[in-house]
């Protein structure tokens, strides 16, 4: 069986987020690249039911290499999030407070410091239809120089270097967007500014410093 441990981590990723909320029923699709094939989350299977078997396999330009089932409908999408970024792996979500914010918004605003983690501000896909290339377009748009993207009225896709990386990235975008629409219940939320990002990323790469002890 080809790409059979990326597959097995397809089910194993699945599962994670069915239990986590972050799917509901046949919602969501993940994949996993290994140099020029893809392994695919297949359509129609709720992903806490999946089977390293069903996961279908396909090249970078689609075409079925190996698998009986149909690759998931979002395919499209993740090949041309491969074609133009380095990810290796790639979680597509409809997550409660994820959709909210892509359903409201243009944009997620950096609220928080960990918003840097994703690449700054959030950014909302233009809408088009689920597994259509207007669709694929822009959420390629929309992840240019970041590892999160939002999809007007529909959810959320993050990318990683693999699926850990990427799942959680996809935890830390809903988290991100749970903040803001609760903050929101409460009053406006204080966006950080440019100035206070960029003290956060020189923190970041600042040695680390210590209290001189007296003797």
């Amino acid at each position: 069986m080809l790409l059979a441990e990326q597959r097995r981590l397809l089910c194993e990723y699945g599962r994670r987020a069915a239990t986590t909320g972050l799917v509901v029923g046949t919602a969501g699709n993940l994949s996993v690249r290994a140099g020029e094939l893809v392994a695919v989350t297949p359509s129609g299977v709720s992903l806490d039911r999946l089977e390293p078997e069903s996961c279908p396999i396909v090249d970078v330009e689609g075409r079925l290499v190996e698998g009986d089932l149909r690759p998931s409908s979002e395919t499209p999408m993740h090949l041309a999030v491969y074609t133009t970024t380095d990810a290796g792996a790639i979680v597509h979500t409809h997550s409660v407070f994820g959709t909210v914010v892509a359903t409201t918004m243009s944009e997620l605003p950096p609220i928080h410091y960990n918003t840097l983690l994703l690449g700054g501000t959030v950014r909302v896909a233009e809408y088009a239809t689920y597994g259509t290339p207007e669709l694929a377009a822009s959420v390629r748009a929309a992840l240019t120089d970041r590892r999160a993207a939002l999809l007007a009225n529909h959810g959320g896709v993050t990318i990683g270097d693999d699926l850990d990386s990427a799942f959680e990235a996809t935890r830390l975008l809903e988290w991100l967007c749970e903040v803001y629409v609760r903050a929101k219940a409460v009053g406006e939320p204080r966006v950080l500014t440019e100035e206070q990002l960029a003290a956060v990323v020189r923190r970041a790469f600042e040695p680390p410093t210590f209290p001189r002890r007296e003797h």
